[in-house]
């Protein structure tokens, strides 16, 4: 089920897809090839996925990381995905982040996503 107001339920600019999910650009990119990974279902957490949709999203993340790869060929890579207000989840339609990194592009990357709590 779509919602009418929500941006992932309407696949624009598709780069790769499936017949559940789909892979785009994110328009608040991180870093050069920064793509979500969508499934089509409007649904808020990945763990209310189904297990079919969860495959294929993994599928998708494999195929994205192979085209990043080649278009851009980044150093490394965080997977991540907020899943409710607390951890940051701002559209409440779940999707995957695969952000390419870069040497150099922060001065310390050491702890990854972790540095999301920085304090810790």
């Amino acid at each position: 089920m779509a919602v009418a107001d929500c941006e992932l339920c309407r696949p624009e600019c598709v780069l790769l897809e499936g017949s559940l999910a789909y892979v785009r650009y994110d328009n608040n990119s991180l870093s050069r090839g920064h793509v979500l990974i969508i499934p089509r279902r409007h649904v808020a957490s990945y763990f209310d996925m189904t297990t079919e949709e969860k495959t294929e999203i993994l599928s998708l993340l494999d195929r994205a990381q192979s085209k990043i790869a080649v278009d851009h060929s980044p150093d490394g890579y965080n997977i991540g995905a907020n899943i409710g207000r607390a951890a940051g989840q701002n559209r409440m339609h779940v999707h995957l982040h695969l952000i390419p990194r870069y040497s150099g592009d922060v001065v310390d990357p050491s702890g990854g996503i972790r540095c999301v709590l920085s304090n810790k």
